[in-house]
């Protein structure tokens, strides 16, 4: 399936690209999202005179996306939870759970901008947790998690 991207998307290409993309992932995520359009010519047609306007929102969204980087840059978040005695946690601490912790702290991040690849942290102690705010903006936050 051929589609025309409306936004940068990670490992798949950038806005105007028309690219393919298996049937599946276009069909069910690309296009119901609004990230690409199917690349037939009354679309290729359509955003070639919306191309100056998409490029413009997409400049504001990364400029956003830089600013709360820089102020998540100067943040240290320290998040309370019940451990036993060896500092291993009941529960974890998942990316919702970091997500609405900055959201307290003043700056709004999703949940899918967390990125844990380690997977949940289930010990006290400090770590560097990477948010991905834009597909060319990401930054990390450094977080101490210590028991109640």
């Amino acid at each position: 399936m051929e589609v025309i991207l409306l936004d940068k998307i990670g490992k798949l290409g950038n806005l105007g690209d028309k690219v393919t993309v298996k049937p599946g992932h276009g069909r069910n995520y690309l296009v119901p999202y609004g990230l690409a359009v199917p690349a037939t010519r009354e679309n290729i047609e359509a955003f070639e005179t919306q191309r100056a306007e998409l490029e413009a929102q997409a400049a504001e969204r990364k400029a956003e996306a830089e600013a709360r980087a820089a102020q998540l840059a100067e943040i240290e978040l320290s998040l309370v939870a019940k451990a036993g005695d060896e500092g291993k946690l009941f529960g974890s601490i998942g990316p919702r759970d970091l997500a609405e912790a900055i959201a307290q702290a003043g700056i709004d991040v999703a949940k899918s901008e967390v990125r844990m690849p380690d997977g949940p942290i289930r010990q006290t102690g400090e770590y560097d947790i990477e948010l991905n705010l834009h597909a060319e903006v990401s930054t990390s936050v450094h977080v101490v998690v210590v028991a109640e």
